[in-house]
């Protein structure tokens, strides 16, 4: 039988960091001279209120969590999150609808980036802060979720990927608790790092602020409709390539850097891999765009440049409207949605190290049909992939296609049309944000969209976080019974 009281009880102490959080754009607010202070303090208030009673209604002794509850604790915890952050939204003078600031909350929280929200350039500086501390939050806790706890429940072959880090970290750091810690300063020093160069290539420190913290996170929230697109400098652009990168790498490898092994990044196949799906892409979208004559190629290489980093970083950021680029590369930023970043990275989408196992195990495979009695053996990183890894993989890119087409087609059937329907599929299961087309594309938001059609979205916003997994897994019949 499942014992929800640890369950609740580590949901408490996340919501007592989450009002602890929304003291932040209470202060900004407060500083402003703006009464909407009042809000952020009122669902810090309930926010804690319930965290505090939850604790003091579950504490025990020792915390242990079997398999089931921790498939259990992983979901509910981001729903919960989701839930109570969603508060601040739905008080605003925003005349959100509490389904407009679930879709907000569920977006911010899981890094997607994807918006409901018009007149950003007026709206409030506490909320314009609260989603980009939303989805810095988000951005360290998928971190710490994917060395911690996805390997631990063998979703989507992330113990392959444990094992390439245990080896590497827990000699130095044996305890999760201890590695968590090193990774969540790490992630606070790039954040720092990233508001100084923000900064300095000609932000104002509210601005840095709320977008260093959506650009380490890969995460994509803006201060203004226009995104990215609004600064008109090449300076930010660049600073916001570069962190969008960096927020894009196995953060376990940023401890090998700081004990001195810088070595350790390039090492990595999957670094490299991303590093090659990144340059490819650029160069088709700079040829695309300098040999059709649209721009020259300064200006081919500047615009393709942050666009193609932006979505296949799962960032989602924009300075241009990327759909009216021409046939090509409207087909090539649909595809750019379902390549992601490396696992242990704050970046979504179907990971690098994904992809590589699924074409060795199929390389292996195509050998064994050559020679049936030779002995091929599939490797990721020079080592042996095991059959348990291959099988986990497959039945991420089997659930991910079928999840894909059943949100896909339930759109659809809301009213949606096509191309709304299928980009917006992906950009909410790929985490990515922005969707193709004049409603959801990265000139518009999903404001027009009904509200059926936001709860599917943001289901499929949680589905693609926790590797699909991790969550249908608690719909199947096994799961509960005793």
């Amino acid at each position: 039988m499942i014992d929800f009281r640890p369950i609740l009880f580590v949901a408490g102490m996340l919501l007592i960091a989450l009002a602890v959080a929304m003291l932040i754009p209470t202060i900004v607010e407060a500083s402003a001279g703006d009464e909407d202070w009042l809000i952020f303090l009122t669902s810090a208030a309930v926010t804690l209120f319930i965290g505090v009673s939850l604790i003091l209604a579950n504490y025990q002794d020792t915390l242990e969590l079997s398999i089931r509850e921790a498939f259990l604790l992983t979901t509910t915890s981001w729903v919960i999150v989701a839930v109570f952050a969603a508060l601040p939204f739905a008080f605003s003078d925003l005349g959100l609808s509490y389904t407009d600031a679930f879709f907000e909350a569920m977006s911010g929280i899981t890094t997607t980036g994807a918006t409901v929200l018009v007149g950003l350039d007026d709206a409030p500086a506490g909320i314009l802060i609260w989603r980009g501390l939303l989805e810095w939050l988000g951005g360290v806790g998928i971190i710490i979720v994917a060395l911690a706890i996805l390997p631990f429940l063998q979703v989507s072959g992330m113990q392959l990927f444990h094992t390439e880090f245990s080896d590497r970290t827990e000699k130095v750091l044996p305890r999760v608790t201890q590695i968590a810690a090193a990774i969540g300063a790490i992630y606070l020093l790039l954040s720092v790092i990233c508001f100084f160069a923000l900064w300095i290539a000609g932000m104002t420190p509210f601005d840095a602020f709320a977008h260093a913290l959506t650009t380490i996170s890969t995460g994509g929230f803006s201060t203004s409709d226009e995104s990215i697109g609004h600064f008109s400098s090449a300076e930010v652009e660049l600073v916001v390539i570069l962190f969008m990168i960096v927020g894009s790498l196995p953060f376990a490898l940023y401890l090998d850097v700081v004990r001195g092994r810088p070595q350790a990044l390039w090492r990595d196949s999957q670094v490299r891999a991303f590093a090659g799906v990144l340059l490819v892409g650029i160069a088709l979208l700079i040829l695309w765009q300098w040999l059709a004559g649209e721009l020259a190629f300064a200006a081919a290489l500047r615009a393709s440049t942050f666009n193609a980093v932006s979505i296949i970083t799962g960032t989602g950021f924009a300075t241009a409207d990327y759909g009216l680029w021409g046939g090509f590369a409207l087909v090539a930023f649909f595809f750019f949605m379902f390549l992601g970043g490396c696992a242990g990275s704050t970046s979504c989408g179907i990971k690098m190290f994904h992809f590589q196992v699924l074409f060795a195990t199929a390389s292996t495979q195509m050998q064994r049909l050559l020679l049936p009695h030779g002995v091929f053996i599939a490797h990721y990183n020079r080592r042996p992939i095991p059959g348990t890894v291959s099988n986990a993989v497959m039945s991420f890119f089997f659930l991910f296609l079928l999840t894909y087409v059943v949100l896909t087609l339930a759109l659809t059937a809301l009213g949606l049309d096509f191309i709304t329907s299928v980009s917006s599929a992906a950009a909410a299961i790929t985490n990515v944000g922005p969707a193709l087309g004049s409603t959801a594309g990265p000139a518009g938001n999903y404001a027009e969209f009904p509200d059926p059609a936001k709860w599917l979205l943001a289901a499929g916003m949680l589905l693609g976080r926790l590797e699909l997994l991790t969550v249908l897994v608690l719909f199947t019949p096994r799961f509960w019974r005793t």
